[in-house]
Parts: structure tokens; sequence; C-alpha cells
């Protein structure tokens, strides 16, 4: 794709093997929909981080977003990066600022947490009445790193689940038994297992487990019932899907370019 037919402002997703997302029609439907002219939004999936440097360089370039894989290594090729998003370790959103010198800002922030903490809190609110609150985070990405800066802020003891030991912060799926998945009622997934087209696939864990009093949240969001929220619901378990995550971190991206 060549960006420089646009005339005006470009925004877009970047990310590696993302034809699956919804992020472009959210925003053309939303530019339809506001009347929001002369300005389009395009996925940008490239093989590796390195490729973000050509997207930079175009002036009509002004701002994007940021998925799988490159939350945290995206960060080496920021001039700026917000208080919370350093704290996190994880960008979801970049913001370019062209000046008359012709040099850029790039500035890095994270609404990911924005979005999981919203409609995350929407479910606790049920969710915790009748339950120990203790979670399983599976996965060690960029997005995990915005769930358990949110667990921590609500109070909510965590560990991850990885396929290699790393410390004593951490599980392997292997060691996951029936006393651990009683233990901890809720599981996140911020892997991309079950992501479309790969919809059979899902993470490897005990589901016989899983109960009534369980919670599973899936941060991916096509299909909108991946495997491991149906293994989930046919235990009896709350569940939800990363869908109004999406949404939430896309308004607040779009206040960010706008700001």
């Amino acid at each position: 794709m060549k960006v420089e037919k646009f005339k005006k402002s470009i925004f877009g997703l970047v990310g590696k093997e993302i034809s699956y997302s919804f992020s472009k029609k959210f925003f053309i439907e939303k530019f339809k929909k506001e009347s929001i002219r002369h300005i389009t939004y395009e996925i940008f999936d490239i093989p590796k981080i390195e490729d973000i440097l050509w997207i930079f360089k175009n002036p009509y370039f002004k701002g994007c977003n940021v998925t799988i894989p490159y939350k945290t290594s995206i960060i080496p090729f920021l001039t700026e990066i917000m208080p919370e998003a350093k704290s996190i370790g994880s960008v979801n959103v970049v913001k370019i600022i062209h000046d008359q010198h012709n040099s850029r800002r790039i500035i890095g922030s994270n609404t990911d947490v924005l979005g999981f903490e919203l409609s995350f809190k929407k479910d606790m609110k049920k969710f915790s009445c009748h339950n120990a609150m203790a979670a399983l985070i599976l996965g060690t990405g960029g997005v995990s790193k915005s769930i358990s800066f949110i667990l921590r802020k609500l109070k909510i003891p965590y560990k991850y689940v990885s396929r290699k030991k790393k410390n004593k912060d951490f599980f392997v799926y292997e060691e996951l038994n029936k006393n651990l998945i009683k233990n901890y009622k809720i599981i996140i997934n911020c892997t991309p297992l079950g992501t479309y087209p790969m919809v059979n696939s899902c993470p490897p864990l005990p589901y016989q487990y899983l109960s009534s009093s369980h919670y599973l949240y899936d941060v991916v969001y096509n299909p909108s019932k991946t495997l491991f929220l149906k293994k989930g619901e046919e235990n009896g378990a709350m569940i939800r899907n990363g869908l109004e995550m999406l949404r939430i971190q896309a308004e607040e991206s779009w206040k960010i370019w706008n700001s």
C-alpha cells in the first residue's frame, strides 16, 4: 500500500498478521457517522517492528494503534512516552506531531488499561459478591502488562501463566490442576489463541475444573465467542470477550489524537 496517495491525515493499526482486526471498520464507521472528512484509517501489517520507520516518515501519518506483537517492542522507536504507559511498559497508541522544522514528536500512550478496567469492573460488581478474587493471566505480552496494572489497582492478586517457567510469579500450563483452578476464579486470556481464523485453538487449561464460580475474560474479540470462552460457558462460568475493551480504547485513542 502506498500511503502517499492520501492528501490529509492518515491513522491506522500497526501489528503482524492482523487481517482479522475490527479496528479499521470501527474507525471508518465512526468517520462516516460523525461526518469526519479527509481522514483515513488503514491496516499496517508489518513483518518486523523496524518497518515502522517508513510509516513514521510519511508526513500525512498522524498516529496509530499498536497491537500484537509490537506493544513493547515499539517503545525504542518513540521520542516520548506518557508516564502511565512507561510505568506499564506497554504502548497501544502513538501520536505523531510534525512541527514547522520538519521534525517529529512520536508519543506513546496506553488506552488498553482504561478499556479493560471499565469493561472488567462492570462484571466484577456482580461477580465479586460471592467469590474470593484471584486471577490467572494467560500470556506475558504487551496486553498482559496492561491487565496486571489494573488488577494491582483493584487489589486483585494474580499470577501469570506462560509456556516457560520464569520466576515464582509464574505458572506453566502443565502446573495448572484442580486445586489451582479452584483457587483462581478469574482467568484472563491475553494470548492470541483462538483468534480468527484459528478458531479451533485455545489455551491448554484443565477446563473440566471450571464452574459457575469462575469468570473468563478473553481480550480476543474475533470470533465473538472463542473456544476458550465456549469451554468456560459450557461449565457455567461467566464470560466476556474483548470487544468492549476494543471500543473503549479506540475512542480514547481518538481523544489522544485530537488533543
